[in-house]
């Protein structure tokens, strides 16, 4: 069954059909949030806000757009909710775990984790609208017609804001590379 097939279930009553969705994407929006908000509790908290909005919402629903693109009109939403309302709150202030190669030499290792922890404050150094955008297009690989229904915007529009946010990104990471050296 489709995930829009799911939803319009949902929507109809059969909110038993969440739980398919949730098992379908709880993961990735965790891994959305985490690389948004660089905190894992944060993000894990933002999950269940999701789903409990597609509850909340689900007579929303139109199936126009494929669900995932409603699901993180969902997630922004809820996003931007949270840091509103906790203006203090740093985000991006914790790291997560990146899976190894066990292939690597120790030495390779740690220069594997290196570079991933400067990628890391790299990503943290851009706004959030280009985080987000790099976010949505290299680590959801949401496609590039999906993101400008989320961002109601042209897909021109998302093509140039991921261009220029890996450009910054580049920049970014090439500072830190500088400075550790």
């Amino acid at each position: 069954m489709t995930d829009n097939e799911l939803m319009f279930k949902v929507r109809d009553g059969e909110v038993g059909k969440l739980g398919t969705l949730f098992e379908r994407y709880h993961e990735k929006l965790y891994g959305f949030f985490v690389r948004h908000t660089g905190k894992k509790e944060i993000s894990e908290d933002l999950v269940q806000e999701v789903f409990f909005r597609v509850l909340k919402y689900r007579h929303t629903f139109r199936g126009e757009a494929p669900f995932t693109v409603w699901m993180y009109q969902l997630a922004r939403n809820a996003s931007a909710d949270y840091f509103r309302k906790w203006k203090n709150e740093s985000p991006m202030t914790e790291y997560t775990e990146e899976q190894q190669s066990d292939d690597l030499l120790p030495h390779e290792q740690v220069q594997e984790q290196e570079e991933h922890r400067l990628l890391k404050l790299a990503l943290l150094k851009l706004s959030d609208e280009k985080r987000e955008v790099l976010v949505m297009s290299r680590f959801q690989e949401l496609k590039y017609e999906e993101i400008g229904k989320i961002l109601d915007c042209p897909v021109g529009t998302v093509k140039a804001r991921v261009h220029y946010a890996l450009r910054d990104l580049r920049d970014e990471y090439m500072k830190l590379v500088g400075a550790e050296v």
